[in-house]
């Protein structure tokens, strides 16, 4: 059977496609595991978002596929919708399957009564997904396929969950980079890649829709399957890797043995890129970071969350920024991860939350302080409550939720208030800063990637500035009004088809 597996052309404010264009790493991980008789092709619209119904057409016409998966989170659900309508006006029969976050975590948005959506993949795709190609090739039926709801004449039946994978066993095959039907995955210039080493975190932070999915546990893959996974990514021309663990430095430990074993088979002539706890980077930068860096590390996001203690309360994320000396809690973590990060010459992206339902303008004010002063590249976001989140209940129960529109379910858009502030004044308040928080880490993006910044920098600044013209730089206009302007283009970058 023919296979086309999609990804959403929908991107996150604070990834621009001129600068960041990633990869969807689950699609090349399910081709991965499709029995090999079948002819598989991954997409990531990303790299179409000027031509998605274009694109798609062409890749219905010349790939005629049986199935089409979908891979889909919250904020990517109206484009999703319009997608599927798409494809079925061109291929009538075609079945389709939707996974990812938003179809595992609010099911019923894809199992209601349009009859589009065929099946539905929760959780982990990729042993659910071969088991239901087998399943449509030899028409066997649905109900034996753990975590799997599936459409039956007028009904949706949804069968028991799959556990989650523990990963050494070998039953999760390696991606398939070969069955990507576009190109142009880049980062700063560099063709960019993503690997994942392990699955899972066993904190239970109120955003996370990770313990939502698969709860809280933290399995890993063998340190050769990884090696493997960078070299065929290498192969496939990758100078840039982003590991996409959802937390790696879970297991400090065995983050170190991996930095030594990437040195050690001479896999640190690329740039890597992580995600980590500022609690385990301080508490074991001494040895931690000296390695990261000797292995590669360029850029580090931090969850930081938030620098004010309440704020960390709600957000459940308290224990993730702790700082311990002998053995006692001695306060955050962040200056100290900060500086451990920035004396191996490491940057860092700040990953702040503001906008919790405490804050006032002084408190989003301080965060936005420390952003200036202490990170690289920020990355501040709006809590967001996604669906089945303990933070979704919080706000809701709160009665501070003011937009229903998933489609601006993306982080940078504020969709819930505070008790003290609007969420258009929450958000202004980013905007405005966010901005020149950017246009600092230039110059370090110059001398890393001269040819590429020279060559988009007029880009780039327009992406990163646009809602404001010259009067506003000149102060015949206010802010406010740029602002304005500024959401009415965000308004009309969510349209793709």
């Amino acid at each position: 059977m023919n296979v086309l597996l999609l990804s959403m052309p929908d991107s996150f404010e604070h990834m621009p496609s001129v600068a960041i264009r990633m990869p969807n790493g689950a699609l090349a991980s399910l081709a991965g595991n499709v029995d090999r008789h079948h002819r598989v092709q991954i997409a990531d619209l990303i790299l179409a978002q000027q031509k998605v119904k274009e694109t798609v057409e062409d890749l219905v016409r010349t790939h005629s596929p049986d199935v089409v998966g979908l891979s889909v989170m919250t904020f990517q659900r109206k484009t999703a919708r319009k997608l599927i309508g798409l494809i079925k006006s061109l291929s009538p029969k075609v079945k389709i399957v939707a996974g990812g976050y938003d179809p595992s975590l609010a099911p019923e948005e894809y199992a209601g009564g349009s009859g589009l959506v065929d099946f539905i993949v929760r959780g982990e795709g990729e042993i659910t997904l071969r088991e239901l190609i087998r399943a449509i090739e030899n028409e066997t039926g649905y109900d034996h396929i753990q975590g799997l709801s599936y459409r039956s004449g007028d009904r949706f039946y949804t069968n028991p969950d799959r556990a989650v994978s523990g990963l050494e066993g070998g039953e999760i095959l390696p991606p398939d980079r070969g069955a990507r039907a576009l190109d142009g995955y880049t980062m700063l210039g560099r063709q960019v890649d993503v690997i994942e080493t392990s699955r899972g975190c066993t904190f239970d932070c109120s955003f996370c829709s990770i313990i939502e999915m698969r709860g809280r546990n933290f399995f890993t893959y063998s340190f050769d399957r990884v090696l493997d996974d960078v070299r065929d990514a290498k192969k496939h021309g990758a100078r840039s890797i982003f590991i996409v663990d959802d937390n790696i430095t879970l297991n400090v430990k065995r983050f170190e043995a991996l930095c030594q074993a990437i040195v050690d088979a001479g896999l640190n002539d690329i740039d890597y890129i992580v995600q980590g706890m500022t609690s385990a980077i301080a508490n074991h930068g001494e040895t931690l970071a000296p390695l990261m860096r000797k292995a590669g590390f360029r850029y580090v996001f931090l969850g930081i969350e938030n620098i004010l203690e309440d704020d960390l309360k709600f957000l459940r994320a308290k224990s993730k920024n702790v700082k311990r000396e002998n053995g006692q809690s001695a306060g955050n973590a962040t200056l100290k991860a900060i500086d451990y990060l920035h004396r191996n010459k490491m940057y860092v992206v700040g990953g702040l939350i503001v906008g919790n339902p405490g804050d006032t303008k002084e408190s989003v004010e301080a965060n936005l302080a420390f952003a200036r002063k202490y990170v690289d590249w920020p990355y501040i976001q709006h809590p967001t409550p996604y669906p089945r989140t303990p933070m979704n209940s919080e706000f809701r129960d709160r009665n501070l939720i003011i937009n229903e529109n998933v489609e601006e379910y993306d982080g940078t858009t504020a969709v819930v208030r505070s008790e003290h502030l609007s969420a258009e004044e929450i958000e202004f308040m980013r905007w405005r800063e966010d901005r020149w928080m950017k246009v600092r880490h230039m110059p370090q993006a110059l001398a890393h990637d001269p040819l590429f910044v020279i060559k988009t920098a007029r880009r780039m600044f327009s992406h990163t500035f646009r809602g404001m013209k010259l009067k506003t730089l000149l102060g015949l206009e206010s802010e406010r009004e740029a602002f304005h302007r500024y959401r009415r283009i965000r308004t009309l970058e969510r349209r793709y088809l």
